[in-house]
C-alpha cells in the first residue's frame, strides 16, 4: 500500500508542476464554487418565498367577504410547489415545469412561471447548476489530468525501469487510480457541503448521503475510463482524442438521441390537440351554469324522486347548486382521465430515456440525481395530482354551501337589483372549506427506491470500467 501512495504522490507532484492542469482545475473549482453559492442563495430564497406566497393566498381567500358561493368558485386559489432542500444542488425539472397553479372551477390549469422561461434573456446560462458542472465539467477535468498517466511513463522510459524492479502493472495502475480518487475526493467537497446544508433545511441525511455517493461513483467511472485509455493506447494525442470523443458521446450525443428516440417511440399529443379533443367530450356533459340544460333532465328526475317533490322549487335544497356539484364531478372525471393519460405518456418517455443510462453514465447519474433530490418528473406529477385534489375539494365544498345555505328562489332572482344580489350571498365562514396546502418531496426511502435502477446502472458501469483497468494493467508490457 505504501508503494501505491508513493506512486500517487509522484503523480500529484507532476500535476502541480503543470500550468495547464492547475489552470483547468482552478477553472472547474471556481465554476463549481460560484455556481453552488448562487444556486444555494436562489433556491433558499425561492423556498421561503413560495411558502409565504402559499400562506398569503390562503389568507386572501379566507378574507373574502360574504358572496355568492359560485363567485368564489371562479375567484379561485393558488397552489405553490416550494423547491425541496436538495434543489440547491439539482433543480431537476423544476426549471421547465413551473412552480404554481391557479385553481378554479371547471378548469385544470397548467403550472406557471417556469424558471427557464423567466430567465430566457440569460440563454443557456440559465441552466448552469452545480449538478450540470459535476456531470459535464468534472469528467473533462479528469480527462485532462489522467489521459497521459501511463503514457508519460512509457515516453520517459520509466515504465521499463519500474517493471524491471518488480513493480507490476496492477500496482502501478492502483497508484495512478489512487491519485485520481484523491482528486475526485477533493472536488467532492463542495457537494458534501451543499448536501450538509440541505440537511439543515430539512432534507433527510439518507437522501443527502445517497446523492453524494452517487456522484462519487459517477466520477470514479470516468476516472476508470481515463485510466483504461491511458493504459491501452500508445500515444497521448490518440488517448486525449479518444477520451474527448467518449465524453462527447456519453454526455452530449447519447442524451440528445435518447430524448429524440423517447419522443418518437412514445408519441404524446400536444396540449392544443388534447384540449380540442377534451372540449368535444366536455360539450356532451352539459353546461353546469345552466340548470335547465337537457343533459341534467335525468338528474332532476332522480333528485325530485329522492325528496318526493313535484318541482325543483319544492326541494329543500338549491337545485342550481346540485347541478353545479354534479357537473363539476363529471367534468373533473373527464379532465383527470386526460391528465392521467398525458402523465402516463410522459412517465413512459422518462422511463425509456432513463434506460439509455446503459449507454451513458451521464444519463444514469442525471436520472438518479433528480430522483434523489426530489426534483424529478414523478414529483412534479404528484404535485399536479395533489393540487387538483385541493381544487376539486374546495370547489365541491363551495358547491355544497350553494346547495345547503342558499335559497333557490333568492338564487334565481339574484340579478334583480342590488338588494336581491345582497340576499343571494352566504356567510364568509363557508370559505373555510379550503384546506391548507403544503407540498413536500417524497420520503427519502421512496426516492431511493425510485432511483435504484439508475444507481445499479452506475454500479454496473463502475464494475465494467474497473474490470477493464485491471485486465489492461495485468498485460502491461514495455
Amino acid at each position: 500500500m505504501s508503494l501505491c501512495w508513493r506512486i500517487a504522490r509522484e503523480e500529484w507532484r507532476l500535476w502541480l508542476r503543470s500550468r495547464v492542469v492547475i489552470f483547468a482545475a482552478l477553472i472547474v473549482a471556481v465554476l463549481i464554487a460560484a455556481t453552488s453559492v448562487l444556486t444555494v442563495n436562489r433556491v433558499s430564497a425561492e423556498q421561503s418565498q413560495r411558502v409565504e406566497q402559499q400562506s398569503a393566498a390562503e389568507e386572501t381567500f379566507f378574507a373574502q367577504p360574504d358572496r355568492h358561493p359560485h363567485r368564489m368558485v371562479h375567484y379561485g386559489h393558488y397552489a405553490f410547489r416550494p423547491p425541496p432542500p436538495l434543489a440547491v444542488f439539482e433543480p431537476g425539472v423544476d426549471a421547465v415545469t413551473g412552480q404554481s397553479i391557479f385553481l378554479e372551477g371547471h378548469r385544470q390549469n397548467t403550472a406557471m412561471f417556469a424558471d427557464t422561461k423567466a430567465a430566457a434573456d440569460l440563454g443557456g446560462f440559465a441552466a448552469l447548476t452545480p449538478a450540470n458542472l459535476y456531470q459535464l465539467l468534472m469528467p473533462l477535468l479528469l480527462i485532462v489530468l489522467g489521459h497521459a498517466m501511463f503514457l508519460r511513463e512509457r515516453e520517459s522510459g520509466t515504465l521499463a525501469v519500474l517493471l524491471a524492479q518488480g513493480l507490476s502493472g496492477t500496482q502501478l495502475a492502483a497508484g495512478k487510480a489512487l491519485a485520481l480518487i484523491a482528486v475526485i475526493a477533493i472536488f467532492m467537497l463542495p457537494l458534501v457541503f451543499i448536501a450538509a446544508f440541505s440537511v439543515t433545511l430539512g432534507e433527510s441525511a439518507i437522501a443527502a448521503a445517497s446523492i453524494v455517493a452517487g456522484y462519487f461513483v459517477y466520477l470514479c467511472i470516468w476516472g476508470a475510463l481515463v485510466l483504461a485509455a491511458s493504459i491501452l493506447l500508445t500515444q497521448r494525442a490518440v488517448s486525449l482524442g479518444a477520451l474527448i470523443f467518449v465524453w462527447l458521446f456519453a454526455a452530449l450525443i447519447v442524451p440528445r438521441f435518447a430524448i429524440d428516440a423517447s419522443s418518437a417511440a412514445i408519441d404524446a399529443p400536444g396540449k392544443i390537440e388534447s384540449d380540442l379533443a377534451m372540449l368535444a367530450e366536455q360539450r356532451k356533459l352539459g353546461d353546469g351554469h345552466n340548470a335547465a340544460d337537457p343533459a341534467f333532465v335525468l338528474l332532476q328526475k332522480q333528485v325530485l324522486e329522492q325528496y318526493d317533490a313535484e318541482t325543483i322549487e319544492e326541494l329543500p335544497i338549491n337545485w342550481r347548486g346540485v347541478v353545479a356539484s354534479y357537473s363539476e364531478a363529471e367534468l373533473t372525471d373527464l379532465l383527470n382521465s386526460y391528465a392521467e393519460e398525458r402523465m402516463e405518456l410522459e412517465a413512459s418517455q422518462s422511463n425509456m430515456f432513463n434506460l439509455f443510462g446503459i449507454a451513458s453514465p451521464t444519463i444514469a447519474i442525471s436520472s438518479a440525481s433528480r430522483t434523489l433530490a426530489g426534483t424529478d418528473l414523478a414529483t412534479h406529477h404528484r404535485f399536479l395530482r395533489e393540487a387538483e385534489q385541493l381544487r376539486f375539494d374546495f370547489v365541491q365544498g363551495l358547491n355544497q354551501a350553494h346547495i345547503d345555505e342558499l335559497d333557490y328562489t333568492l338564487d334565481i332572482n339574484r340579478n334583480n337589483g342590488e338588494a336581491a344580489g345582497q340576499a343571494a350571498r352566504v356567510n364568509a365562514k363557508a370559505w373555510r372549506v379550503l384546506d391548507e396546502f403544503r407540498f413536500e418531496a417524497d420520503s427519502a426511502g421512496d426516492r431511493l427506491q425510485r432511483a435504484t435502477s439508475s444507481l445499479f446502472i452506475l454500479l454496473g458501469w463502475l464494475v465494467i470500467a474497473s474490470g477493464v483497468v485491471i485486465l489492461a494493467a495485468r498485460k502491461v508490457r514495455v
